[in-house]
């Protein structure tokens, strides 16, 4: 399963580079949109593959609850990093502007770490559903406490994601104030 989604990340990459290299090194736009369409064809073959694996009675894995977190994070995170990575493909061989981000600590730069929190919690939220269809496939209840949990791939995972998204959420936008008013800055 690890192999399975490594592959889907390389794929990912392989896909996106691939697209916006037709786009602005071979100025093949049509070539472009079709390889950038293939993108989300590969979280839809990861999911495949996990569905098979559980049918076919594989034993529950952290690989399996990874290819959700992996799933959930595509989701909610592919659209911008397919547009951060068509800003400086743009820039460097299309003449296009360079990329610009918040000044540290502006407004812009406070609502940023808000969004990509935000972004956090949907891609945990999508990643719990693939996981708690996992359980229930499974057919295994809730366990009794949190030493039962972190021992099941499956509820250690969801526990996990909890964490990691108080975390992030504490080291991002918790005390990240209002911001002041700046504008952009180059990147």
């Amino acid at each position: 399963m690890i192999v399975a989604i490594a592959a889907a990340e390389v794929a990912f990459w392989v896909v996106l580079g691939a697209g916006l290299l037709s786009r602005y090194v071979l100025r093949r736009p049509g070539l472009s949109r079709v390889l950038l369409l293939c993108v989300p064809l590969v979280d839809v073959l990861l999911l495949a593959f996990v569905v098979i694996d559980i049918a076919a009675g594989a034993p529950p894995s952290q690989g399996h609850a990874l290819a959700a977190i992996y799933l959930g994070v595509t989701v909610m995170f592919g659209h911008s990093m397919v547009a951060w990575a068509d800003v400086r493909f743009r820039h460097r061989f299309a003449g296009g502007p360079a990329p610009v981000k918040p000044a540290k600590g502006s407004r812009d730069a406070v609502r940023a770490l808000w969004v990509e929190w935000f972004r956090v919690v949907g891609a945990v939220a999508i990643a719990a559903v693939l996981v708690l269809g996992m359980i229930a496939v499974r057919g295994v209840g809730v366990p009794d406490g949190l030493d039962a949990a972190s021992k099941d791939p499956y509820w250690g995972s969801l526990t996990l994601m909890a964490v990691v998204t108080a975390i992030w959420f504490l080291a991002g936008p918790a005390f990240a104030g209002r911001g002041r008013a700046d504008a952009l800055t180059p990147r």
